[in-house]
Parts: structure tokens; C-alpha cells; sequence
């Protein structure tokens, strides 16, 4: 999806009609419509976090190999990091807003641009650090797996997210173990849904305790290993119970298994198979999950459904490469949906499953699957 070429940094926030114009448009349905009522907040998630250039080298058909040169026969750039959670978000039809921190180099002004004016997100929250370099990350995928190397100067001391969060239905936090981040107070105080991953514990304490923002938290989404660490758990849905004695909702992804999902407040539990897909690039997928779970939710779905939702986002974002590009929105589901009705050995019972998404998916849109995406790159004109 190539982005267009604003200027970037140029004012384009604080009204919420006019960007998500952008985002109803790439997303072709509004998941939310029917419960959207005057009063509502002016945003449906907000988020905060540091944005990566991704340049992603594709094609490899193996692992570079020490002191040799290795070519790629494909090559993409787009924003990454927090930047994946945001456009995967905006691609589902919600109306997005992102507070970080951006450089003024022609790479944090692509990045501006293209989560700004090509995905409709709003950057009120967001600024332009003078003199900073943005972050940079090289993914090389092969063999269904990625290689990383990311290169940062420290960012600028202020936070980048604001002191009072803008009001927003549902906020997407990554919990840090030993510190508390204080918006998420702030927001959950003002009525803010908190939806929360966690990364690896570098410290090797795997200390539940030391998640102190999880209070504030409606549902938290590890994967399995965090899970089972974090509660000293053998079994991943054992992990998922006794995360629920902290926390509303416990969602925990379970790989090529699926997801498993308990809900303390009703009592239920629902579990999901995988979609079985070829993977390309696995970059971003958790990212897809999370946004998938977060639109169901507020939409209203049963468990079962937005578990369905998530792992069927995240499985067709592993098809493409890259993060934020490999993100799907309603017309890669709906040519997927179309997809599988039209095989005549496929399950009727998991049809079933994904019955839900079909009042929501464009019945105007006739397009291929699986989809390949165009993907931009930083250097051309204005004109090109």
C-alpha cells in the first residue's frame, strides 16, 4: 500500500472524521457502527511507543552465512515497532491514535507520512524530536523465520506519551516488569479498556507481581512460555486460569495451536484452533493478534468469536512480509472468507466458525487470494 507524499509533519491531526475517512476507506467497514452514539470518545484506541523504520530483505533462501555476501531478491520499507500495532488497528475500522516520538530525518518524516496520510492514524499526540535519528531495524526472513538487527540513539527524555491520554474506548499498553507506566492509570481513570502484552523478562525474575499496571488492565495477552513462567504453570490453560485471578480477561496464544482465552467476570473459556497457513515472515503477528482481539471486544463479540477474529488476522499477516505491511484489513479477509467457501473439501463445522464475519465482510470487493501487497520504499519523487 503505497503511502501518499504529504509532507510529512505537516499538521494532520485532532479531528477524528477527517482521518478516519482515511482509515474507513482502506478498511471498507466500520466494526463499531452500530454501537457509535453522540458522547462516545472521539477515539476508539489509543496507543503509545517507539516508531522503527523496518527495512525487510526478502527472498533468502537461506541465513546469511559469516563473511560472504548474500542478495536479496526482494526488498520493502515501512514503519515498525509500535507502529504495527497502530496500523493493524486501523486496517480493522478503528479509529486510532498514537503519541511517540519521531526524528526529523527523511525516515521518521516517511513514517510520519505514511501512518498519518496513508493509514489514517492520528498523530495529535505525536512529535517531531529535533536532532533525534529514528530508531532503525533490518529484518531478513527465510525459511519461515526472521533475522533482526536494530540500531537506536537513546530518545529524548520527555515521554512521548502525553501527561492526560486523550479519552478513547480501549488503550493497547506493553507492560514493562519493575515499572509502572503512569498514563495507564490515567486513562483507565477516565473509563480506557487497557488491553496489555508483555515482552520477554530480560531480568529472569518473571516476577507477576512486578507487572503493577496489570490492575489496570481488562485483559492481558502473553504467549505461552510468558505465561507459564509468569505462573509458574506446566501447562498453558492452567497458566490462563491463574493469570485470571489477576486479571478479567487472560488470553494466551498458543503458536501453530491456536489461543486459549478465560473470562473471570462470566466464567467462560473458549479456545481456537490455528488456521494452517504457509508462513513468510512471522514479523508483526502478535502485534495482528492483539489488534484483532481489541475489535472484537469492543464490537461486543462473544470470547469464542474474537479469539476467531485475532487468530485469523494474525495467520493471514504471517502470509505477507513485513509488520505494519503485512497487516490485513476487511478486503483480505473477505477475499479469504470468499476463498475457502468456494473448496469443496473444507470443513463444514470450521466454516461455521467464521460464520460471524459475514455480515461485516464488502460484498462490492472481487479480489484474488492470498493478496501481495505493493510495497513502498523511500526514494522516489514526488511524481513517481
Amino acid at each position: 500500500m503505497m503511502p501518499s507524499h504529504a509532507i510529512a509533519g505537516e499538521e494532520t491531526g485532532g479531528d477524528p472524521e477527517h482521518l478516519t475517512q482515511t482509515a474507513r476507506h482502506q478498511a471498507q467497514v466500520d466494526p463499531l457502527a452500530a454501537l457509535r452514539a453522540p458522547g462516545d470518545p472521539p477515539w476508539d484506541v489509543y496507543l503509545t511507543g517507539t516508531v522503527f523504520l523496518d527495512i525487510v530483505f526478502t527472498g533468502l533462501d537461506t541465513a546469511p552465512v559469516r563473511g560472504t555476501e548474500s542478495w536479496a531478491r526482494g526488498m520493502g520499507s515501512s514503519p515498525g515497532g509500535v507502529a504495527n500495532m497502530a496500523a493493524a488497528l486501523a486496517r480493522l475500522g478503528l479509529r486510532t491514535s498514537l503519541a511517540a516520538a519521531f526524528g526529523d530525518d527523511h525516515y521518521g518524516e516517511y513514517c510520519w507520512d505514511a501512518l498519518a496520510r496513508g493509514e489514517g492514524i492520528d498523530l495529535t499526540p505525536s512529535r517531531t524530536v529535533p536532532g533525534w535519528h529514528s530508531p532503525v531495524t533490518v529484518s531478513m526472513a527465510y525459511e519461515g523465520e526472521r533475522t533482526m538487527i536494530s540500531h537506536g540513539h537513546e530518545p529524548p527524555p520527555e515521554e512521548p506519551a502525553p501527561d492526560c491520554p486523550p479519552p478513547a474506548r480501549a488503550a493497547v499498553a506493553s507492560l514493562t516488569p519493575g515499572r509502572r507506566a503512569p498514563w495507564i492509570a490515567q486513562a483507565a481513570r477516565k473509563g480506557t479498556r487497557i488491553f496489555a502484552d508483555v515482552g520477554w523478562d530480560d531480568t529472569g525474575a518473571w516476577d507477576l507481581a512486578g507487572l503493577a499496571d496489570l490492575e489496570h488492565c481488562e485483559a492481558f495477552l502473553p504467549n505461552a512460555e510468558e505465561a507459564m513462567r509468569y505462573t509458574g504453570s506446566t501447562c498453558p490453560k492452567a497458566a490462563a486460569h491463574a493469570l485470571a485471578e489477576h486479571v478479567p480477561v487472560a488470553v494466551v496464544t498458543l503458536g501453530a495451536e491456536g489461543a486459549y482465552a478465560v473470562d473471570r467476570r462470566t466464567g467462560e473459556t473458549a479456545e481456537v484452533p490455528a488456521i494452517a497457513v504457509e508462513a513468510l515472515d512471522p514479523t508483526g503477528a502478535g502485534d495482528v493478534f492483539v489488534a484483532g482481539f481489541v475489535t472484537g471486544t469492543l464490537a461486543g463479540w462473544p470470547l469464542a468469536d474474537r479469539l476467531a477474529l485475532a487468530g485469523l488476522t494474525a495467520a493471514l499477516s504471517v502470509q505477507e512480509f513485513g509488520g505494519s505491511l503485512s497487516a490485513p484489513g476487511w478486503s483480505e479477509i473477505g477475499a479469504w472468507w470468499r476463498r475457502v467457501q468456494s473448496l469443496d473439501t473444507q470443513n463444514p463445522a470450521a466454516l461455521r466458525r467464521y460464520a460471524f464475519l459475514a455480515p461485516l465482510i464488502p460484498t462490492h470487493l472481487d479480489r484474488p487470494w492470498p493478496l501481495r501487497r505493493a510495497v513502498p520504499t523511500i526514494g522516489f519523487g514526488r511524481n513517481a
